[in-house]
């Protein structure tokens, strides 16, 4: 794929026809001046504010874990166990040695704290609500909580089983003990880990876990780190709240390009912050409230796992880091909106808390995990999955572009995708997979599904059901004995026989039925950034936020990025989910969302453009905005945040029905009259035309259960 740069000059070096505008993740230096809530929340803060200082005349009364697996359970239950932990770093986080020799002035705070004890060891003082158990809010979080306004930071002091759910965004770093995240635990001497709580998913929870195995009654260790983040006088407050199982969290401010980019449009502004529904419940007079994050109270639930919930993740859990024979695989398959995704994030990041990596297959057109809608692949995950997809976004080591949100006009072509990226993955590697499915789990769908079980060697299937019934059979091993798939019927060994090439009957598997308890189980969201649409547009928004510079900064539109220069001769041009005229292609394609993919073979061009007639089956890189069409030169100009090593091996641009979100078209600043690539003369007699979507916000009468 022969590329250029638009330059000045008229010759230019093969090194410089590609110009890198990939963005990475920064984390620059924010100053309390950054910090400004949206206009609506300030102004709520404001108010609050304002009433509470009327009534307040008083006081506020990559270290992994090893071996055995960690019991899964929720804030009344605590199964972590409590051997094969590493006894915790006496110097975390690059921490000082503490002298002890003479009296210091930490050996006087403790003094001061024994006195305040009276003869049963309990405090006097009246303000226990911070050491109790359960969800930390309202006064408690200020006896726990303390602030540096200068540096910008915030520590907490968490006791055993207490919980923090909030909205909003921020670093975490654990200075003392042990916390967990959505299942991934988070030691002390790790890295700073980006928490990601928006109002389009479920409110993420902190869960403090025991510290230690050995109990540390000599705390001047916490001492000593709290006095590397806190003043002395803060520092004292906190230090009365630490135990032998305490831990203590850093609370740092977070801003990306990804939320820079998200933030610019008027649509996401308030992607971060409590839904209306969620609004009167946020805790907005906090030490933490300054730093992007709002806690709520225990009246908005965090994630609500059931019996069956836990008992799934502990036995899949065990059998992947047990004596399992071979590497575990584990298909999650269940209807829509009953948390298919949410069980699969916190799967893999319990996983990582004993495993290096976790292979992921994505057979989800529509709600993908790490790439936008329309793709299928295999990725290698590493790092935990702290938020929602749109938060983690990159291009996996294996993808092909599907180019629909669904696979109901070719479904032939989805199943051998999905075969030919399990033929990518090593036969010898012993990584635990998990397989997503997706929602549509009736007729055909099903089918898929039956054939997808017996196309891999699946060890384990969690089939999530929701209110006491199951939306579709149950897929025990002997109920697929008799089923009938979309390409395979019973029996089913000669299913396997492209894989395994051998005549053995069908592997067994174990079945785990899981009940979804959750508030809204079943049903998709109502409010704003809840609905699949809008997860899918996200989704989109983020990958193209890898074009933003890295550096803080204001956010470049798209328009005024520049493009690489890709000769007509160079690519084949196609279109995948629909037929479009060889004299159309160029319309279609004109400021659409194309996937960057490699044909095996070479693309032979008699000096026009190259038009496949049929949709390809190959590999794909990553996704690009084709933003014009040089007819007169013979150009494509794209932008894409692939690397441009990676980018000279494509020779085949793909359009699929993805399109591109419509606030990229509407909201590019700097124009006077008409908007490029957006006009309202158009005349729907024409094949293909129509307007954009809009959600209105609006009820349909079916949601309201009317005829």
């Amino acid at each position: 794929m022969k590329v250029s740069k638009p330059t000045q000059a008229k010759t230019q070096t093969k090194s410089q026809k590609w110009k890198d505008v990939r963005g990475r993740r920064c984390r620059p230096p924010i100053g309390p001046s950054d910090l400004n809530s949206s206009p609506v929340m300030a102004r709520v803060i404001q108010e609050h504010q304002a009433t509470v200082k009327k009534k307040k005349k008083k006081k506020p009364s990559v270290k992994r874990l090893k071996k055995k697996a960690k019991s899964v359970s929720d804030t009344k239950k605590n199964n972590t166990p409590k051997s094969g932990l590493k006894k915790p770093h006496a110097q975390a986080n690059g921490s000082s040695v503490y002298n002890m020799d003479n009296e210091s002035e930490d050996s006087q705070d403790w003094k001061e704290y024994s006195q305040s004890l009276n003869k049963n060891g309990v405090e006097s003082s009246g303000d226990m609500d911070d050491l109790r158990p359960g969800r930390l809010e309202g006064e408690a979080l200020h006896y726990c909580a303390e602030r540096d306004d200068r540096k910008n930071h915030a520590v907490l002091v968490m006791q055993e089983n207490q919980t923090l759910c909030f909205r909003g965004k921020c670093f975490l770093t654990s200075l003392y003990g042990r916390v967990e995240v959505m299942g991934f635990t988070i030691e002390e001497g790790q890295q700073s880990y980006p928490l990601f709580s928006p109002a389009s998913h479920c409110p993420i929870t902190i869960r403090a876990l025991e510290s230690s195995p050995h109990a540390r009654e000599d705390r001047t260790e916490a001492s000593d780190i709290l006095r590397q983040y806190l003043s002395t006088v803060s520092r004292k407050k906190l230090l009365k709240r630490v135990r032998p199982n305490s831990s203590i969290i850093l609370l740092e401010p977070m801003e990306t390009p990804l939320t820079r980019f998200l933030s610019s449009f008027s649509d996401y502004g308030e992607l971060f912050s409590p839904p209306m529904g969620e609004l009167m419940s946020a805790v907005l007079d906090t030490p933490l409230n300054g730093l992007g994050m709002i806690p709520l109270v225990r009246a908005i639930e965090g994630l609500k796992m059931s019996e069956t919930y836990r008992e799934a993740l502990n036995m899949v859990v065990n059998a992947c880091i047990g004596d399992f024979d071979g590497c575990a695989v584990i298909l999650v398959c269940g209807t829509k909106n009953v948390g298919k995704s949410t069980f699969i994030r916190f799967l893999i990041n319990t996983l990582l808390n004993h495993t290096a990596s976790v292979d992921y297959l994505e057979g989800d057109l529509g709600q993908t995990e790490f790439t936008p809608a329309g793709c299928l692949s295999l990725s290698t995950v590493r790092e935990p999955l702290l938020g929602p997809p749109f938060t983690h976004q990159y291009t996996p080591e294996n993808m092909i572009y599907y180019g629909q949100t669904s696979c109901e006009s070719d479904l032939d072509r989805y199943l051998e995708s999905l075969k030919s990226l399990w033929r990518r993955r090593s036969p010898s590697r012993e990584t635990p997979v998990i397989i997503n499915t997706m929602g549509w789990v009736k007729g055909f769908g099903f089918q898929l599904l039956v054939d997808m079980i017996r196309f891999f060697p699946v060890s384990h299937v969690v089939q999530l059901s929701h209110s006491g019934i199951t939306q579709c059979p149950v897929l025990t091993p002997d109920f697929l004995r008799t089923a009938h798939g979309f390409h395979t019927h019973p029996p089913a060994q000669t299913a396997l026989d492209e894989f395994t090439e051998s005549h053995s009957p069908p592997r067994s598997y174990v079945h785990l039925n899981v009940q979804s308890e959750f508030q809204g189980v079943g049903r998709q969201g109502t409010a704003k950034h809840q609905r699949t649409n809008e997860h899918r547009e996200l989704s989109l928004l983020a990958y193209l936020s890898q074009l933003q510079s890295a550096d803080p900064g204001p956010v470049r539109p798209i328009h005024s990025l520049t493009p690489y220069q890709v000769p007509h001769t160079a690519v084949a041009l196609g279109v995948i989910h629909c037929e479009i005229a060889p004299s159309h292609m160029f319309y279609a394609a004109n400021a659409s969302l194309v996937g960057l993919c490699c044909l095996g073979e070479k693309v032979m061009s008699r000096g026009g453009p190259v038009v496949l007639s049929q949709a390809p089956i190959c590999p794909c890189v990553g996704l690009g905005v084709l933003r014009g069409i040089d007819m007169e030169r013979g150009l494509y100009f794209l932008l894409t945040p692939v690397d441009p090593s990676i980018l000279r091996k494509v020779n085949c641009l793909l359009l699929g029905a993805v399109s591109l979100p419509s606030c990229v078209l509407t909201t590019q600043p700097g124009f006077e009259g008409e908007t490029p690539y957006v006009t309202t003369d158009y005349s729907f007699d024409l094949t293909g035309a129509g307007k954009l979507r809009v959600f209105k916000g609006m009820t349909r009468p079916s949601q309201l259960g009317m005829e």
